[in-house]
């Protein structure tokens, strides 16, 4: 039979990067975390840790994440059912990209948290690569671009978000005079989300463009707009995120009639229990376009 307090350290160094700071969140020593994580190793025979280069589930510690996070939903359901079992407030561990959390998310989810007492803790993470982490064990659920679920898990489509290449109307003056011209294309400024972020390149294929060009690196959906109406470079911005801007004339298309249209997926591990059925019930009612 597993140990679930094993599990629990081995989420808890997961989830907190590190033996210290998950002693910290389970009130416990450094050395008491690193002693369940050695009998968790002696009882499967095998890490469920890599320690370097960087710390990180092995593949078998992945199962036993996914399986101790399920294990914690069901047992939430199981304590609403029996109310003389004690139970905590749910914690929902979710990947959610930026643009969403800057626009839909809250009010997509809002009621169910008050109702449920749901905590959540979101790991933003751009919609291309999300994935990744429900499949490491890092997460119960995820948003991202991809419609293939991973094994044991299921995918809920809920629409599009559209996006703009969106600038000032001074910058689009001084850089694109002749329009989304090549040569404009290796000249001015444009900003990207991240390293992982796509968008910018499938733009610029978009419109034939597959050279270099300059950028800005800015990880913060907010920030992005900011610059943007600071006149320092064009990027791709969600519709629903800029209206007012647009109608305002703040900001303007540098191609006028391109836009990206962006896949988003729900993604979340069968048989999680009634929380993360409620959860994706209350998404799959979101309008996207």
């Amino acid at each position: 039979m597993l140990d679930y307090k094993l599990l629990e350290a081995l989420a808890a160094v997961v989830e907190c990067g590190g033996f210290e700071r998950a002693g910290e969140a389970l009130g416990l020593s450094q050395s008491a975390i690193s002693q369940h994580i050695r009998t968790l190793e002696i009882r499967l025979g095998q890490p469920a840790l890599v320690r370097t280069p960087a710390l990180a589930p092995t593949p078998v510690g992945r199962q036993l994440l996914n399986h101790a996070r399920r294990v914690q939903l069901l047992e939430r359901d199981l304590s609403r059912a029996l109310p003389t079992l004690e139970s905590e407030a749910p914690r929902l561990r979710i990947a959610v990209n930026a643009d969403s959390l800057a626009t839909w998310w809250a009010e997509a989810v809002g009621a169910l948290c008050r109702e449920e007492g749901v905590v959540l803790d979101l790991v933003v993470e751009d919609q291309e690569v999300g994935l990744r982490r429900l499949r490491d064990g890092d997460v119960a659920a995820c948003l991202c671009a991809s419609p293939q679920p991973i094994a044991g898990a299921r995918a809920l489509p809920l629409g599009r978000m559209s996006y703009l290449p969106l600038a000032t109307p001074a910058y689009r003056e001084r850089h694109f005079p002749a329009g989304p011209t090549p040569e404009a294309f290796r000249q001015a400024p444009a900003i990207v989300f991240g390293p992982n972020d796509q968008l910018q390149h499938r733009f610029l294929a978009q419109c034939g463009y597959h050279g270099p060009f300059p950028y800005h690196l800015c990880p913060a959906s907010e920030g992005f707009v900011r610059l943007a109406l600071a006149g320092m470079g064009y990027g791709m911005i969600p519709r629903m995120q800029v209206e007012s801007r647009l109608a305002a004339g703040e900001l303007v298309s540098i191609a006028p009639g391109e836009a990206l249209e962006v896949p988003l997926y729900w993604h979340s591990w069968r048989h999680s229990g009634q929380l993360i059925e409620r959860l994706s019930e209350a998404l799959g009612a979101v309008t996207l376009v």
